[in-house]
């Protein structure tokens, strides 16, 4: 086999275990699931499942990027304009994956160390997401659908730290509707009022 054969059976073989290990992690919890579960669902050892990654820690990194692509596919395709809408379908649909939440929330913490092998990923995805939303909110601004009193960067923060508390809090209880807490942190970062949760 040549070396290109070997590099894109390698590739294909990592994007099988990410989809596995999303499997796995959405339905045993980021606590339950070992590498053990993640290899034999793919009918690996561990050592042969680490073998695609550097360690552990490299591994649920990947898982995690693998969740964004498949969110952004999903629920936010190139080209799409209603932000706040795909916003809410996508912290809905977490509410179904709460093992994958919890992995979230838990390496978001520890990636706060810059030696964590997760901080460059939740660097970048925390650059990319206010990126994209303080463009949104430049656009309703200039169309003149944005309370002058408060800034595009502003806003995207606030939407940005909406979407992590509400996360948080709904580890802690589920009974707290993640898409209500989105919808009116862009509606007050819209109107410069505090939105009134249904």
């Amino acid at each position: 086999m040549t070396q290109r054969g070997s590099y894109a059976k390698g590739v294909a073989r990592r994007e099988q275990i990410l989809e596995a290990a999303l499997t796995v992690i959405a339905r045993e919890g980021y606590r339950a699931a070992s590498v053990r579960e993640i290899a034999d669902a793919v009918g690996l050892s561990q050592a042969g499942l680490l073998h695609y990654f550097d360690s552990k820690e490299h591994l649920f990194v990947e898982i995690l990027r693998k969740r964004d692509e498949l969110d952004l596919r999903t629920y936010h395709p190139e080209g799409a304009e209603d932000l706040p809408s795909a916003y809410e379908r996508m912290i809905a649909h977490n509410a179904q994956v709460p093992g994958l939440v919890h992995l979230f929330a838990r390496m978001s913490v520890e990636a706060s160390d810059p030696a964590h092998p997760a901080h460059a990923y939740f660097a970048e995805r925390t650059s990319g997401f206010l990126d994209g939303l303080r463009d949104w909110f430049r656009e309703a601004a200039d169309a003149g659908r944005m309370a002058p009193e408060i800034s595009p960067a502003t806003a995207s923060r606030l939407v940005q730290a909406a979407w992590d508390g509400a996360q948080l809090q709904w580890l802690l209880d589920p009974s707290v509707d993640m898409a209500a807490i989105v919808r009116a942190a862009f509606q007050s970062a819209l109107t410069g009022r505090q939105a009134q949760l249904r």
